[in-house]
């Protein structure tokens, strides 16, 4: 059986290194914090030596593990994944990944507090999860790609979600459009900007750089984006928020600048809270399955601790939800 002092051996690192780079300690750079955690791999280490490599107790618990707590979006997945464990018998914990790779979501990974994990969290990287996935503690991945035996990814169509709300926006005869963005590092971000630039493309229309701000995907970074926006003194006929919260946000900063939405500017969203139907004018947006996507992950993990074999990748479809907050420049 394979000890700490085996992956220090075959890595060239000392024994302390070692220790730091599968703790995930940021003092090791990722160079070698990648050299270490495929030697546990090859060697089939498992951090805590014996006792990890014991069979394990069942907890009769899950988790799950979220970027944000906070925000209508989280509330209906939590809810939805809730109704699963419930069923099951199982009780859930969910947990904020923030902090990264020293949050207490990371030590419930490593340490294996939990029976099995799902998680929609953007700042915990790939090779935690990996390193942490196993045959006896599967692990759900919701709206990112990873490749790896014991890892599952639950997908909604973000590209084709960008592509539909910038199409949708062209179709009715706009031709300025920005882009209020989440996070850089996000999955969802990066697939929903996609989408905008391949409808952009498509039309023969360029992005201007001025127009393309972030609004980390929360109601004040929306609010924040679009009174810079304004300030700028020129403004796009329409904007496409990459979530409904941060449209909520600018919803506020257009009508605190008396600026009149859909007849002077057009706001479409993504996501489909239950917010965006209660706005003034009522959002329109693209509506991604939360509570689907939710069950869905809910219902693999128990597959994959039941022993059953399940795909690796599931992909879920977006749809376009139609309200007032577009006007029609045809």
């Amino acid at each position: 059986m394979a000890t700490i002092k085996d992956v220090a051996k075959l890595a060239g690192v000392a024994l302390s290194t070692a220790s730091y780079a599968l703790s995930g300690d940021s003092k090791v750079s990722a160079k070698t914090r990648t050299k270490v955690i495929e030697a546990a791999r090859e060697l089939n280490y498992r951090k805590n030596g014996i006792a990890m490599d014991l069979k394990r107790s069942h907890t009769k618990t899950i988790a799950l593990i979220l970027t944000d707590m906070s925000g209508p979006y989280y509330s209906e997945l939590i809810h939805s994944v809730q109704e699963v464990a419930l069923a099951n018998g199982y009780d859930l914990i969910a947990c904020s990944s923030m902090g990264g790779r020293d949050s207490t979501a990371v030590k419930f990974l490593r340490e294996q507090r939990v029976d099995g994990a799902i998680v929609l969290a953007y700042n915990i990287h790939d090779e935690v999860l990996i390193e942490a996935s196993s045959q006896g503690f599967p692990i759900i991945v919701m709206d990112r790609e990873i490749s790896s035996d014991y890892l599952v990814n639950v997908l909604v169509d973000g590209e084709q979600g960008g592509y539909t709300a910038t199409r949708y926006l062209i179709d009715h005869g706009h031709r300025t459009l920005a882009y209020i963005s989440g996070p850089a590092n996000s999955y969802d971000n990066q697939l929903r900007y996609k989408g905008f630039l391949r409808a952009m493309a498509e039309a023969g229309l360029e992005e201007q750089s001025k127009w393309r701000l972030s609004g980390n995907f929360v109601r004040e970074g929306g609010y924040s984006a679009t009174k810079m926006l304004i300030m700028q003194g020129e403004l796009p006929s329409a904007v496409f928020y990459g979530n409904d919260e941060m449209a909520v946000g600018g919803m506020k900063a257009f009508e605190e600048s008396n600026i009149a939405v859909p007849s002077q500017v057009s706001i479409i969203g993504f996501d489909d809270i239950q917010l965006a139907e209660f706005q003034n004018p009522k959002l329109t947006t693209i509506r991604q399955p939360k509570s689907e996507a939710g069950s869905l992950a809910a219902h693999l993990l128990f597959q994959k601790l039941g022993g059953a074999e399940v795909n690796r990748d599931y992909k879920l479809t977006i749809e376009m939800v139609e309200r007032n907050s577009v006007k029609s420049m045809t």
